[in-house]
């Protein structure tokens, strides 16, 4: 344990991150009035641009109150989707200054769109250095406050590459995540496991054996990723690889059976010493525990900082009994390569808005695709209810729909937090059925408890020509669960579907929906999934994947996982 790293870790994250909170803790105390405040700070800072010219910023800036100030924004500004300001990053990414922001983005976050095209979320360096970096301090110290001993050993923090090409006017583009690694202090930044370059690793098996060889040698104390799919595949890694591990170990090595390039192993050869005494440690606890877990190798292990909410939540069953009692698995909260929205800071699932950092706006769930909806602000919110949330950014984004299904809950201070449902868009209607994504998650957990049979992972999509869905399930144990029983299991997900739409349960019994196929999947499927879609380019972080679509392009690839 390095009392003296947890000490300094403690101390300054301490500081820093409790003039962070203060700040916070303030805005949340009076969020109409924050929310009049950022805004005209926004305005202000973009009024010179092209986009705030042709939106008349200036003019909005001249009203007399916050009630005026909105009505103007909204009278002068439509809400956007990422399509409506394709055009204008377009114009910075070819190096034109002062379109969405002043001055050119200092980087770009990519991610997926609705269309075939990326998209390409300018990131100010306002945004990166007031934004990002404050809230990290927020973050890090909320660590501190869970579990004091967090900093004591080493952090795994698997994220994208930072860096994955350029512009054509040569601004980087990369993994929003990848710039919260490099946002960390730099005695934080010592106690990561594995160096930058581990996440350059093109070969999906390798990078991920390389990251866990490194952790697993090592007194892990601090697990973060945003998906915990990634910590899925991280343990599946160790499944298959934990005597390979032992004998790198050991070796001070990296296995030439992993597609590691020439460049990346010289790198990584000044962090590689023999270590026979830890490999022993690992033999004895493979003799003893037949499949080691994270809580023999790790057991001082004080923090898991995942995602929790939305179809992430089928993967808290799947953890138990894996990490140390005393281990802390706290909600990341709501963050997404658009912007980090807020914070969980407690032992929920809500988040903390930063109102300070960002204009929030809320349609209700029952407003979403009307023509004229009600906006409200975060004050408005009503705890329990759903919603559609909506952004201002000093990054360039404005009234953004961000496409998400959110709910409400209780107040932090005087502003109400909220969590993740599901997407907008993971509601499939064949036949007017609106099966969300949600009930269709709750049904097979819901099977599971009932019939006593584990899934490893399950998915479900709509089929047009079958008039119906076909539901893929890979079990956790395959050889007992016979077809017989699968099929049992299935009719169980489509009884309780039924019972708890009833919708579904309408377009059923006419038979305008015909019963749910089951198809079993091969072992891994989603690991096998993920490596295709990373190799078509795809990163790690973008995995916030739906587990209920109508997505042909999709649907064909795990038709080609079916277990014959």
């Amino acid at each position: 344990m390095d009392y003296k790293s947890m000490l300094v870790a403690n101390t300054l994250l301490g500081i820093a991150g409790g003039i962070e909170f203060q700040r916070l803790k303030r805005a949340l105390k009076h969020p109409r009035k924050t929310a009049e405040k950022t805004l005209r700070s926004v305005l202000m800072y973009a009024r010179d641009t092209e986009y705030g010219k042709e939106h008349d910023f200036a003019y909005i800036l001249e009203a007399k109150d916050d009630t005026e100030l909105y009505r103007r924004y909204r009278e002068k500004v439509p809400a956007n989707g990422y399509e409506d300001l394709r055009p204008y990053v377009e114009r910075h990414k070819h190096g034109q200054p002062g379109v969405l922001i002043p001055g050119r983005p200092v980087m770009y976050a990519t991610t997926s769109g609705t269309t075939s095209e990326p998209k390409w979320i300018p990131i100010s360096t306002k945004y990166l250095r007031d934004i990002y970096g404050k809230m990290t301090r927020v973050w890090l110290r909320n660590f501190i406050k869970q579990r004091p001993g967090v900093f004591s050993g080493k952090i795994l923090a698997v994220v994208g590459k930072l860096i994955e090409g350029y512009a054509p006017d040569g601004t980087i583009f990369g993994s929003v995540s990848g710039v919260t690694r490099i946002d960390c202090p730099g005695f934080v930044k010592a106690l990561f496991s594995n160096p930058t370059c581990v996440y350059s690793i093109e070969d999906y098996n390798a990078r991920y054996y390389v990251l866990m060889r490194l952790a697993v040698e090592q007194d892990v104390t601090l697990v973060a990723t945003p998906n915990p799919s990634t910590v899925q595949e991280l343990l599946n890694n160790a499944e298959r690889f934990f005597d390979d591990y032992i004998s790198d170990i050991e070796a001070g090595t990296i296995s030439d059976k992993f597609d590691v390039s020439e460049d990346i192993r010289k790198e990584l050869s000044s962090y590689l010493r023999p270590n026979p005494a830890r490999a022993a440690e690992l033999r004895a606890l493979r003799q003893q525990y037949g499949q080691p877990l994270p809580k023999h190798y790790w057991p001082r292990l004080q923090f898991l900082s995942t995602w929790k909410c939305g179809n992430t939540s089928v993967y808290l069953d799947k953890f138990k009994d894996v990490f140390p009692e005393q281990m802390f698995h706290q909600e990341l909260g709501y963050f997404s390569s658009e912007c980090r929205f807020g914070l969980v800071l407690d032992d929920t699932i809500d988040s903390v808005l930063f109102p300070h950092f960002h204009f929030y706006e809320f349609i209700e769930e029952s407003e979403i695709g009307k023509p004229d909806p009600h906006f409200l602000l975060p004050h408005e919110l009503v705890p329990g209810k759903r919603y559609c949330p909506y952004v201002t950014t000093f990054s360039g984004l404005y009234r953004y729909n961000m496409n998400d299904l959110v709910e409400a809950g209780p107040a932090r201070y005087a502003t109400p937090t909220v969590h993740m449902v599901q997407k907008v868009n993971g509601i499939v209607s064949i036949t007017g059925e609106k099966l969300a994504e949600s009930q269709f998650i709750g049904a097979v957990q819901e099977a599971e408890r009932e019939t006593g049979i584990k899934t490893r992972f399950f998915i479900g999509f709509a089929d047009l020509k079958l008039l119906g869905y076909r539901f893929y399930y890979e079990f956790l144990n395959p050889n007992a669960v016979t077809d017989e029983k699968m099929q049992e299991f299935n009719a169980r997900v489509d009884a309780i579907l039924q019972h708890n739409n009833v919708e579904y349960e309408s377009k059923r019994s006419s038979l305008r929906l015909k019963m749910p196929v089951a198809h079993r999947l091969i072992a891994h499927s989603f690991r096998e999934f993920k490596k295709e879609c990373l190799r078509e380019g795809y990163r790690d972080g973008q995995f916030k994947m739906l587990l209920l679509l109508q997505d042909e392009y999709r649907h064909e690839k795990f038709k080609r996982l079916i277990r014959e």
